[in-house]
């Protein structure tokens, strides 16, 4: 449905402008609502753009009929979009993270831009209403199929997936400093800390 332009002003004719004016004070007032996060804002837009293709399916689907079969058509579908080379096994640069020249290897999603758009729609699925049991974006042919576009991957681009565990910073052992400090016996004869005091009457 299209949207309809709104008037830039409500009362052209001048009539209600005071309590345009009271209104906009109140407004004014109060308290702003803090914007949505980044996260948030492109959960938001995966789940409008997942809810525009279970309406274009032919036939059409509601969310309550959508299952991991469905999750998985709208997977590939998004491929078509992607902007990752992805070789093929018969491609002289499979497997070469920076290939020296171009090949006419298909453009896919990035395993990792998938992963991270099916956690996004199914928190998205939960918060809409949906119960968790019963959550497409959990089923286990989701996550075999996001498995198996990891190892492809890995394998066609030369590259690791893997999370690098971080290192902690080795500990710096500082020497304890030996500090020139002496003492005495009370009778005037100084020695050092560590040393056993001399004798009762020694000669200094």
């Amino acid at each position: 449905m299209d949207l309809m332009p709104q008037p830039d002003s409500p009362h052209s004719d001048g009539s209600g402008g005071a309590a345009s004016g009271t209104s906009s004070a109140v407004s004014s007032l109060s308290p702003v609502s803090p914007s949505p996060s980044r996260y948030e804002s492109q959960k938001r837009r995966d789940w409008n753009t997942f809810g525009q293709y279970l309406r274009n399916h032919r036939p059409p689907l509601s969310l309550a009929r959508c299952s991991g079969a469905h999750v998985l058509e709208f997977l590939r579908y998004l491929d078509q979009f992607g902007k990752t080379k992805v070789h093929s096994a018969g491609c002289p640069f499979f497997g070469h993270p920076v290939p020296p020249a171009p090949c006419p290897c298909p453009l896919r999603q990035a395993w990792g831009s998938l992963d991270a758009l099916v956690g996004r729609l199914r928190a998205a699925y939960e918060e809409n209403g949906g119960r968790p049991e019963n959550n497409p974006f959990g089923a286990r042919a989701v996550r075999l199929y996001l498995r198996e576009v990891r190892e492809h991957q890995t394998r066609a681009r030369g590259v690791s997936y893997d999370k690098k565990k971080r290192r902690k910073p080795p500990q710096q052992h500082h020497p304890a400093v030996a500090h020139n400090v002496h003492s005495h016996d009370g009778n005037g004869h100084h020695y050092h800390p560590h040393m056993p005091p001399p004798p009762p009457g020694a000669a200094a």
